[in-house]
């Protein structure tokens, strides 16, 4: 076969490739998707398309006699994993391996802001070996997936909403606490991490009742009703005569 002709047929398994690649994208294409998932599937595209051109490279090579036995090995053995394990020391395929790692992981994630090194930015693209951060400035930086995996970074953006509502309960220094602070707890069955102690014990007794809401305005209208349950298991306990 003519040189010419194998590598038109090289060229085109590229092409093909390039359109298989393009096409796999626009099947994985989403809409509106939260941070996480963005993060995730940003970093799964680019690393199926890459994927899709080099193994479509390597099988394109096999029509040129002079490359056919390398890219077969490459192709049909475990040479590949080889070549990955043997450089993955190497600064490349170690940002490479770092941004699989961020996108599983997601100590950051596409929209978060972050502090590393002393500057702040929002992380507006996790590419397979950089990411890029705006700083307040609009500037931008550039920092290998490998530093991010490995330094510290401040995330201001991936905080706990989770808050506990909180209220305290008078009752007479002559009640038995301990009966109190039963029934408090059996009132706030099944709320999540509830908490009842006697805080002070200055003309009357003050017992802090707790519990955790998902949210600040859910805390607020437990720690409301709170209130409103407390004073009638209380009441309906004879400790309010």
């Amino acid at each position: 076969m003519p040189y010419w002709e194998r590598f038109t047929i090289l060229g085109v398994v590229v092409l093909v490739s390039l359109a298989v690649a393009k096409a796999v994208d626009l099947r994985m294409r989403r809409g509106h998707l939260a941070a996480g998932t963005v993060t995730r599937y940003r970093v799964l595209r680019r690393t199926i398309m890459s994927a899709i051109v080099f193994v479509a490279l390597l099988s394109g090579l096999l029509v040129i006699p002079q490359v056919r036995s390398v890219a077969g090995a490459l192709l049909a053995s475990g040479a590949v994993i080889g070549l990955i394990l043997g450089f993955a020391a190497q600064r490349p395929l170690s940002n490479f391996a770092a941004g699989i790692l961020i996108a599983l992981t997601q100590p950051l994630r596409i929209g978060d802001w972050i502090t590393f090194e002393g500057t702040e930015g929002v992380v507006e693209e996790i590419r397979l070996t950089h990411t890029f951060v705006r700083a307040e400035d609009d500037t931008r930086l550039v920092i290998p997936n490998e530093k991010l995996a490995s330094d510290t970074i401040r995330n201001s953006t991936i905080v706990d909403r989770a808050q506990r509502a909180e209220i305290n309960v008078q009752v007479p220094l002559s009640a038995d606490l301990e009966n109190v602070i039963d029934l408090l707890r059996a009132e706030c069955e099944g709320e999540q991490e509830v908490e009842a102690f006697v805080a002070g014990l200055e003309g009357s007794a003050t017992v802090t009742l707790r519990a955790l809401a998902p949210d600040p305005g859910a805390a607020e209208r437990l720690a409301h009703e709170l209130r409103l349950r407390a004073h009638k298991r209380l009441r309906a306990a004879g400790i309010y005569a």
